[in-house]
């Protein structure tokens, strides 16, 4: 079992910057890949960026360039490190876990809120 609890959000202008972040509970963080996806209002669900068990990332076109995932082995932490806010980044923010960086996770957070706006 692991859980994941999300930190970090807030409301930032447009151009600003945010990092969110992902305490995980459990000795296994290190064996599975962490992902962050979001969701806005009326929308689906989205993926936005993945990191494997081994620090490899991945990112969805929309934010390819502007965030930047990372992970802390020791700390158990998983940060989404997000530049160049837009307003149509604004979206309540989850963690996830699984085998694979993107897909069917296994355990998610209960998500943190993101608002870009002036």
């Amino acid at each position: 079992q692991v859980q994941l609890v999300e930190s970090g959000g807030g409301l930032v202008q447009p151009g600003g910057s945010l990092r969110v972040s992902c305490a995980a509970s459990g000795s296994a963080f290190r064996l599975y890949a962490m992902a962050w996806y979001r969701q806005a209002p009326g929308k689906q669900r989205e993926w936005v960026a993945g990191i494997s068990a081994g620090g490899i990332t991945e990112y969805s076109d929309s934010v390819k360039g502007r965030f930047t995932i990372s992970r802390d082995y020791a700390k158990n932490t998983v940060y989404l490190q997000m530049n160049s806010l837009k307003p149509e980044d604004t979206a309540v923010y989850y963690c996830a876990s699984g085998w694979r960086t993107q897909g069917l996770m296994n355990y998610w957070g209960q998500g943190t809120q993101v608002t870009v706006s002036s």
